[in-house]
């Protein structure tokens, strides 16, 4: 017998894993696009990519169509292609997902069986191109864009907090004169971080004289039904999405990540993605000699060895070292 009701559809399924789950506010942005994405799938439908994708209406259909025992071989397919569209992170992060919230809907006793359960993990071979070289950073300062993504940028950068971290922000969470910020970490704990001048000289400017409410806002009114907590109460605008934040950074950066792309092309090519920010603030943290110590607090991984993809030397670093040993170089000198 089901613990509790069953949902009435999926999506209604999908609110009652984040908050029955003890998914944290921080996460559950994530968890909730990636459950959508697999909503599509295990509808039977391909989902929409690129711009189609915002604003799509998801599909409606029972949680316990999962159940069908059409669904396994439907789902592997579309699953497959896919996995062949998407980096294997993406894809093996929102195949965990999925399963994850599939184990509690059985345990509630919604749904019997594991439609993913034929689905493999993509093999990740390490990226070690993520850190962006200093020029990259400062090329990326130098972009003509709003005042809302300037700050955010910085405070990634200055802050290596994680994207998802930065946008549950509220502006009640700043400590503008100590440039830190409380926030909601990965695992629900109450942790701080820390910014620099860069984020400290554009906050003022983007709060406008709000005391409360989110810190990142859209440019438009909160459509109705929007979650209280999201809307701001002084201006109505909704809190910026994690997607949406992600997209107009990686529209804003495709020059700087394909160099010698022409305008022509640029529309079908890649730009940088928001954790890049991160990853390269600790990769030179560890170039300039900090700590392990204040490496761990500063990127609040609960073990060293998470460290280990941070403190390989970056770009800039092995150039330097090339330079500094090049024959030609030494005779000039």
């Amino acid at each position: 017998m089901p613990l509790s009701t069953p949902p009435a559809s999926y999506t209604a399924a999908v609110e009652r894993y984040l908050t029955g789950a003890g998914i944290a506010k921080s996460s559950a942005r994530i968890y909730r696009i990636s459950l959508t994405t697999w909503g599509w799938m295990l509808a039977g439908e391909p989902p929409p990519t690129g711009p189609a994708r915002r604003g799509a209406k998801p599909p409606v259909f029972p949680v316990a169509a999962i159940d069908d025992p059409a669904l396994p071989e439907a789902l592997a397919e579309l699953a497959a292609t896919r996995a062949d569209e998407m980096d294997a992170d993406t894809v093996n992060r929102e195949l965990s997902i999925a399963r994850k919230a599939i184990g509690w809907w059985q345990r509630q006793g919604w749904i019997d069986g594991d439609p993913t359960i034929g689905i493999e993990r993509r093999p990740a071979p390490p990226d070690r191109t993520k850190a962006l070289a200093q020029n990259q950073i400062a090329a990326l300062w130098r972009l003509d864009v709003g005042l809302r993504e300037k700050t955010q940028w910085k405070m990634l950068y200055e802050s290596a907090a994680r994207a998802d971290e930065v946008l549950c922000l509220n502006v009640e969470d700043l400590y503008p004169q100590d440039k830190r910020g409380r926030i909601t970490a990965k695992g629900g704990a109450t942790e701080w971080i820390h910014w620099q001048s860069g984020t400290a000289q554009l906050l003022p400017r983007l709060i406008a004289r709000r005391t409360r409410g989110p810190l990142f806002l859209t440019d438009r009114r909160a459509p109705d039904g929007t979650p209280t907590l999201d809307v701001c109460p002084e201006t109505g605008r909704a809190r910026l999405s994690y997607r949406r934040a992600e997209e107009i950074f990686e529209e804003n950066t495709r020059l700087l990540a394909n160099p010698l792309a022409s305008p022509e092309d640029i529309e079908g090519l890649d730009g940088w993605t928001l954790h890049r920010l991160r990853h390269s603030a600790l990769t030179h943290d560890a170039e300039d000699g900090t700590s392990t110590p204040i490496l761990l607090a500063r990127s609040r991984h609960a073990s060293v060895r998470s460290l280990e993809r941070y403190a390989r030397p970056g770009v800039d670093s092995v150039a330097r070292h090339v330079a500094e040993r090049d024959p030609a170089a030494r005779r000039r000198g």
